[in-house]
């Protein structure tokens, strides 16, 4: 699989997304902010949400007050006023450039899938609430690009169904589980194996946890791509703040596993130079 001029696979560094998601609360200087804090921690993407409100906002929910740092609006209200609008994007898509890093987003309706492709995107993401919707993978599908698809919240049955709905394309399946934060003992990074075995496609790893040593594991055990949130500060405002990394966790992160791959090495065992002189040095026989 290759997204831009990036090799993902066996053989190939770990493809790392910095997930902004709705983090930036709906402000582009903070958007910024959080591409200048991937750029230097040296991940290979950022990745924003888009939505069309109308179609995706349930209307049992359209008109439920919350409190927001913009005062008490409905939830429409709200979903319209943290979503970035074509110049937005197209300042987004600039900045990006302008920092040689790759950016896509996770659309979730087919109008959002078609406002991204104007962007002449590298790839899109399939989030885990839409990975059931069949005709928006479908729809994305016959957009003729790269495709990521997380599988939080979903039955064997319902991977089945999304892979089945994806065989035509590039793709690539993420093991999700879509709790936040996410707890160890609901983890499950057996289902990277899992998900290898049994579809034969790239698999990774989109964690929600708190700390790195997950991430660190889905490494380990061969996850080809994987996606944590990030964040300015895990106190602001925000659902998906708690559950991201901040910017020393993002650099602490993309280190480490750059160590893992390379330690990972090929299952051949051999004796190396560097051991020679401690032959020499310490067997008898």
């Amino acid at each position: 699989m290759k997204i831009g001029d990036k090799n993902i696979g066996e053989g190939f560094p770990v493809y790392i997304i910095a997930e902004i998601g709705l983090n930036h609360n709906g402000d582009l200087e903070t958007a910024k902010k959080l591409i200048d804090v991937a750029c230097d921690a040296g991940v290979d993407a950022v990745k924003f949400q888009k939505r069309t409100p109308e179609l995706v906002v349930p209307k049992h929910q359209r008109d439920v007050k919350r409190d927001t740092p913009w005062g008490r609006m409905t939830y429409m209200d709200y979903r319209y006023k943290v979503e970035f609008n074509y110049e937005q994007y197209s300042e987004i898509d600039r900045y990006c450039k302008i920092k040689k890093i790759q950016w896509f987003a996770s659309p979730w309706d087919k109008d959002s899938v078609d406002f991204l492709e104007s962007f002449d995107p590298l790839c899109f993401k399939v989030p885990s609430a839409c990975a059931t919707d069949i005709e928006l993978i479908e729809h994305i599908v016959s957009k003729s690009r790269p495709v990521i698809l997380s599988t939080g919240m979903c039955s064997q049955e319902q991977i089945d169904n999304a892979f089945n709905a994806l065989n035509d394309s590039e793709f690539a399946l993420l093991h999700c589980t879509s709790t936040y934060p996410l707890i160890p003992d609901e983890v499950n990074l057996s289902m990277i194996n899992t998900l290898k075995n049994k579809y034969d496609c790239i698999v990774g790893y989109s964690g929600h946890e708190a700390g790195l040593q997950i991430s660190y594991a889905a490494a380990a055990m061969g996850a080809k791509i994987i996606e944590r949130h990030i964040t300015l500060d895990r106190t602001m405002w925000g659902s998906d703040q708690a559950a991201s990394l901040e910017p020393w966790g993002l650099t602490k992160l993309v280190r480490d596993v750059r160590i893992i791959e390379k330690s990972i090495g090929d299952g051949v065992k051999k004796v190396y130079e560097s051991e020679l002189p401690i032959i020499e040095k310490l067997r008898i026989k």
